[in-house]
């Protein structure tokens, strides 16, 4: 049974032993609930003390590959450039649509309760926006670490990353290397804790549905409606922008993709549709193999278009499900910060990936990450869509790169429509 079977099971059995416990005995569900919570925040703690190193490592490596990417040539510049556009699009999308959606619907008392558990957890107020600016820089990297402290640990993690691009190549690579074996090690024990993943998933649930009844699938249900209709939504506008800006006739390119989307729905990876992509954009497209060739391997090494949607849409449902009024300054570290974690993070296992990823942009709007292993389980469900906007967009990444090439790369007029 594969990985994403075993926490669907987990979670369908949380779900249902816990709504028959708070429809049949209310007292009993509240006891059982505070019997198996233990179990639950024991695997969230294991999962979360890799957090720390693999973000730091994640943007370290990420920086430097991106680097090594840019500097081989102008196509390659042409390409991050507009990866890092089109993420901060997606991810600005997500940051207006998500909360507006979220505010016509009311949300339950009950599951606020049940999420919120401890009052610590809770965000704590700031002192505005002067403080909230001086803490992105760190006035102590290690301190920032030890704290958990997001933002300013990626902020030191970019400047490190950076800094490492202008020392020699040598000790440079000794660096990297030494902080890629840190991601690498870190993926292992991630591995061993989503071993265990069906027995926290299942406490976590029993204990949220015990104490919310039918309320929290229901509140899960507005989750995984919201991610599905943000994935949509990127398709549709992705298609847009190779039509406007990437100069293609709508007919031509709708069939052009159509293939490699729907081997993304079957594989559910974009790294095995990479065959199909480049196929269907030198043969049914017409893109040039310079461009294509480097592209689409570069896309599904640095570009998921679909990842600061998601972090987006889990902070935003998790300050819905609370009560929680998120701010512009809340939204735009979301945004400003999925778009830099998400560049690190392509090729991770996806369980691992949410996790490592989510909890940064999560944490840095200053909302509590106690929901996400419960998201992280129901997000499953969604991915398929996921996996079809993220090849949509290396798509649509390799028509604006094309149409930009002085290289022979301008697409050709199709013949049909």
């Amino acid at each position: 049974m594969s990985t994403t079977a075993r926490v669907l099971t987990g979670l369908v059995a949380g779900i249902v032993i816990g709504i028959l416990l708070a429809w049949t005995d209310p007292a009993l569900a509240a006891s059982v609930a505070n019997i198996v919570e233990p179990f639950g925040k024991l695997w969230i703690n294991a999962l979360q003390m890799t957090v720390v190193p693999l973000v730091l490592s994640l943007v370290i490596v990420g920086v430097n590959q991106a680097s090594d990417v840019a500097h081989s040539g102008r196509v390659a510049r042409r390409a991050i450039i507009i990866f890092v556009v089109l993420l901060t699009a997606a991810a600005t999308m997500a940051a207006i649509l998500a909360p507006l959606a979220l505010s016509m619907l009311q949300p339950d008392p009950a599951v606020a309760a049940a999420l919120r558990g401890h009052e610590a957890e809770l965000p704590q107020a700031t002192g505005g926006w002067a403080s909230a600016l001086t803490a992105i820089v760190p006035s102590n990297a290690v301190a920032a670490a030890a704290a958990g402290a997001m933002l300013p640990l990626v902020t030191f993690a970019l400047f490190f990353g950076f800094a490492l691009t202008r020392i020699d190549p040598d000790k440079r690579a000794q660096v990297v290397g030494f902080f890629q074996a840190i991601s690498d090690a870190m993926i292992v024990i991630v591995r061993w804790v989503l071993w265990v993943a069906p027995v926290g998933i299942f406490a976590l649930v029993l204990a949220l549905t015990a104490r919310a009844g039918l309320g929290m699938l229901q509140a899960l249900g507005i989750y995984i409606l919201l991610e599905c209709a943000l994935y949509l939504l990127a398709v549709v506008l992705l298609v847009a922008i190779a039509v406007t800006a990437g100069r293609q006739k709508l007919g031509h390119f709708l069939s052009g993709i159509a293939p490699v989307q729907a081997v993304a729905a079957s594989t559910q990876s974009s790294l095995a549709t990479l065959p199909a992509m480049l196929e269907s954009s030198q043969q049914r497209l017409g893109f040039p193999q310079s461009v294509s060739g480097l592209v689409l391997p570069m896309a599904v090494s640095l570009f998921r278009i679909t990842s600061p949607i998601q972090y987006i849409a889990s902070a935003s449902f998790i300050a819905w499900a609370m009560g929680i009024d998120l701010t512009f300054a809340h939204l735009a570290t979301g945004v400003a910060l999925s778009v830099l974690v998400s560049m690190g993070s392509v090729g991770l296992p996806g369980q691992a990936i949410f996790i490592a990823t989510n909890l940064p942009v999560t944490q840095a709007m200053g909302l509590p990450i106690a929901p996400l292993p419960v998201l992280m389980a129901v997000d499953a469900i969604p991915d398929v869509l996921a996996t079809v906007g993220n090849v949509t967009g290396d798509m649509t990444a390799n028509a604006l790169v094309a149409s930009r090439s002085g290289d022979g790369g301008t697409v050709p007029p199709a013949t049909t429509a």
